[in-house]
């Protein structure tokens, strides 16, 4: 897959991650959404779609088996540290407090949401200068 269309699939995740949280039933009264089960379903989709954009910029496939988010991290840390930055708390906003645990608080969701589109966002600027790890 060429890398801009994989910018464009990882947008496509946080599409579906939109779709997924509509049909967590946002209770306006609590500030939260009354069904986990869809949070983690948009975590999920949230941080999939930050492995693609990340996976369009660093080389981490290389050898057998998935990498582990350290791999990701050791490559993110060669190249940037603000995107590290981003990449740490992402991981635990999308992957582990939404996708594991299912936080159904609307502001964590939130975060989530931006933490996934600028982490997309800055692996797109990173792009033209593509650095393999």
């Amino acid at each position: 897959m060429e890398k801009e269309n994989q910018i464009e699939e990882a947008r496509r995740y946080v599409a579906n991650a939109e779709e997924a949280i509509k049909k967590a039933n946002y209770d306006p009264e609590l500030n939260s959404y009354t069904d986990s089960k869809y949070i983690k379903a948009a975590g999920d989709y949230l941080w999939k779609g930050c492995l693609i954009a990340l996976d369009a910029v660093f080389d981490v496939r290389k050898g057998k088996g998935r990498p582990s988010i350290d791999k990701y991290k050791m490559a993110v840390a060669k190249r940037d540290k603000k995107l590290l930055n981003s990449v740490n708390i992402g991981y635990d906003l999308m992957h582990l407090v939404m996708g594991y645990d299912g936080n159904k608080d609307k502001k964590v969701c939130d975060r989530g949401f931006e933490y996934a589109n600028a982490i997309i966002d800055y692996c797109e600027k990173l792009l033209p200068v593509t650095v393999c790890a």
